[in-house]
């Protein structure tokens, strides 16, 4: 019976542990939202955020910094002498740091590219989108 409660105990706590991020990002999201209907109230808009691609940019980095230390702190598992034998020593444990790594890159390259599309888009905005019939003067 102790066994029982024991296990239930751990299990409710991991569960807990790892709830309580997504209660966090879920409370922020109801401010966000509350604050969008105080300022529809009053009749204004929330501004809209314009992301230049860098942000991804870095983040995509950062990750691909994380996944290939893993993946280079991981790589001597395979040549340890009890492992099993894979080539060149890339066992299944290597994927806690491929994954990062080629998620950081995928980041990088959609950075770039929106990055890109930006450029374009802001060039088509330097036409004067206001004809000059409706110009007053």
């Amino acid at each position: 019976m102790s066994d029982a409660i024991e296990a239930i105990s751990i299990g409710f706590s991991v569960a807990l542990i790892f709830s309580i991020p997504f209660a966090f990002f879920a409370f922020m999201r109801y401010l966000r939202y509350k604050e969008t209907i105080a300022l529809a109230e009053r009749g204004l808009l929330r501004p809209q955020r314009r992301s230049n691609g860098r942000q991804t940019t870095k983040w995509g980095f950062v990750i691909s910094a994380f996944g290939l230390a893993f993946t280079c702190g991981l790589w001597p598992l395979g040549f340890m002498p009890d492992a099993p034998q894979f080539p060149l020593g890339f066992g299944p444990w290597m994927l806690i740091g491929l994954l990062p790594l080629f998620f950081g890159i995928a980041l990088i390259c959609i950075g770039e590219l929106s990055r890109e599309d930006e450029l374009a888009q802001d060039a088509i905005e330097d036409i004067d989108p206001i004809p000059p019939h409706k110009m007053g003067g």
